[in-house]
């Protein structure tokens, strides 16, 4: 288990990484915004300080999930940064529904507005290609280190560089006699936010009620139905555990085969299972075939 342990400290890079831009960005967009008076970058603003909840919850479950197993939990804690996701996808949806509320309002009581400083334009366009460098750097590290966490942090980041790309595109437009371009930027940004805390919710509880894709899960069969000695497979069963699989399979073998010889059978399945799927426990119950 040192090299799960392990990865999951080298994900905290990208979780820190995260927290570091975002925080920044927010505050140079939100007195940036303040300033020229853009409420599209002051919703991205808002949208990045949401990310920095969720970047913290990320980092928290990564650090709850390399606690040790215990007698309360026989396989770890790595479901722990599932949990901290979910709760990230409350807030954001609040923040996301709040200015969906106020630009809304706004634009349908016909609030008038100056358009706003065509530099705010600069200040997101600036933003979105910080962005990007944010989202190439936790990509390659989610690879390296096949963190399923990361890399959903990771599209979140390439998420917040478009909203960004949004946010110039509406500033720009009420340079040219839209004003209210700019608040339907910032409902747009709002929808974004709410769907981005759906994909998360949808994720988090999908994982936490053991829900796994059949198309994973016939892979896995076909790697066990290739294993010499196998016979027959009865079932096979998966469950994501934080960002690892846990499996239970169900086969059958030739009767007349030695408790030794099941036993390598159960350690080839183990071994294929880890080095193609990285699966990280696999438990086998064997039965003997009927003659």
């Amino acid at each position: 288990m040192t090299d799960v342990y392990e990865e999951i400290r080298k994900g905290e890079r990208g979780a820190w990484v995260s927290i570091m831009s975002y925080l920044l960005l927010s505050v140079f967009k939100l007195v940036s915004g303040y300033l020229f008076a853009s409420s599209a970058l002051l919703a991205d603003g808002f949208n990045n300080l949401t990310d920095i909840v969720a970047s913290v919850a990320v980092l928290i479950g990564l650090r709850i999930s390399q606690k040790p197993p215990d007698s309360d939990h026989a396989y770890g804690h790595f479901r722990a940064e599932t949990i901290a996701a979910l709760i990230a996808s409350f807030i954001m949806a609040m923040v996301g529904i709040q200015i969906i509320v106020e630009t809304a309002r706004a634009l349908f009581n016909g609030i008038k507005s100056e358009p706003p400083n065509l530099w705010s334009a600069g200040v997101a366009i600036i933003s979105a290609a910080g962005m990007l460098g944010v989202y190439a750097f936790n990509r390659r590290l989610a690879n390296q280190i096949n963190n399923k966490a990361l890399m959903a942090a990771a599209k979140d980041n390439l998420s917040d560089s478009l909203v960004s790309i949004g946010a110039a595109i509406g500033i720009i437009g009420a340079q040219f006699g839209l004003p209210w371009l700019d608040r339907v930027a910032a409902f747009a940004v709002g929808l974004i936010i709410c769907k981005t805390a759906w994909d998360i919710f949808k994720d988090s509880t999908y994982s936490l009620t053991d829900g796994f894709d059949q198309n994973q899960l016939m892979d896995l069969r076909s790697t066990i139905a290739r294993i010499a000695g196998v016979e027959e497979i009865k079932d096979v069963k998966a469950r994501v555990h934080g960002n690892y699989v846990l499996v239970d399979v169900v086969i059958v073998v030739d009767a007349k085969l030695t408790i030794v010889e099941g036993h390598h059978i159960c350690d080839d399945i183990e071994e294929r299972m880890k080095k193609v799927h990285n699966i990280m426990q696999v438990q086998v119950h064997i039965e003997p075939k009927s003659e």
